[in-house]
């Protein structure tokens, strides 16, 4: 019983730790889940090139879509990211987006049979079962299952806007690494009158002032230097502390985007430029 499946990274447009409502968008950056089932009654987990790297995520992944469509079924699970772990792009969403797609399949339950809000949603509860995210994460989580842009109340799990977009991102991760589920949720929640103008210009689609606005509020609550963003703002249509952070996205027309590449090479750490995506987690068949 194999089942194999991609999921997608993704920008942050709004942080939800303020509110509860977030926004995020898919970039073009994969995350692998290959997923054999036994009958061992034990789910193992492994992560490519992190031989220390927590699994519980994807082990409660793979015990959550068991409970509801399987019978006891144990196994095995090994995850293959192009997205930095711990990165704010979104990889834990990715992960576990894969992780339930690459179950379904080994069941031979078609996701159109489930329905891919509803996958998705498996992936939320089994981040808040392993602890590694504060609201749960169904913006991020959202984006990278469905494709293009969402607007979530991550409260209630509730889809309030999908839009297809079309641009070209531009991310600059420096070395540090900083965890969801670590983020200071009080200082966040000092800017949500900030939080919940960036609500209301995403919901009327204006995502690229959303997103910066979003980025130096979250910026300032977080600890994080606006440097990066002032660079980016003569340049490009947004740009915004992705997640918890550290890594910072840009979106706009290419040649905007690779002025603004020419400042964030000069820092430390990654800087590469990417697509959004439409089309969302996918199972390979």
């Amino acid at each position: 019983m194999y089942g194999e499946a991609v999921a997608l990274g993704a920008g942050t447009v709004l942080n939800a730790l303020a509110t509860g409502v977030g926004s995020a968008f898919a970039i073009d950056a994969e995350t692998t889940a290959k997923v054999e089932l036994d009958d061992s009654g034990e789910i193992r987990g492994e992560i490519a090139g992190a031989p220390d790297g927590d699994t519980r995520l994807i082990r409660r992944c793979v015990g959550r879509v068991v409970d509801r469509f399987g019978d006891g079924q144990g196994g095995h699970v090994r995850t293959e990211s192009a997205v930095p772990m711990a990165a704010g792009l979104k990889s834990s969403s990715a992960a576990a987006n894969a992780t339930v797609l690459a179950t379904l399949s080994a069941l031979d339950v078609g996701v159109d049979e489930v329905g891919r809000e509803a996958a998705c949603r498996i992936g939320v509860q089994a981040a808040r079962d392993a602890g590694v995210t504060v609201t749960g994460a169904f913006d991020d989580a959202s984006a990278s299952m469905l494709g293009g842009v969402t607007v979530t109340d991550n409260t209630a799990d509730d889809l309030l806007a999908h839009e297809t977009v079309d641009w070209d991102v531009l991310v600059w991760t420096p070395p540090a690494r900083a965890f969801s589920a670590d983020a200071d949720v009080e200082q966040c929640e000092r800017v949500a009158p900030m939080a919940e103008l960036v609500a209301d210009l995403a919901l009327g689609g204006r995502y690229g002032e959303a997103m910066t606005v979003n980025g130096l509020a979250f910026s300032a609550a977080l600890g994080f230097p606006t440097d990066p963003a002032v660079e980016a703002m003569p340049h490009a249509d947004g740009v915004s502390l992705s997640g918890t952070g550290p890594s910072v996205v840009a979106v706009g027309d290419r040649d905007g985007l690779e002025r603004v590449r020419d400042h964030w090479t000069q820092r430390e750490g990654d800087t590469w430029l990417t697509t959004t995506r439409t089309d969302g987690a996918q199972v390979i068949e």
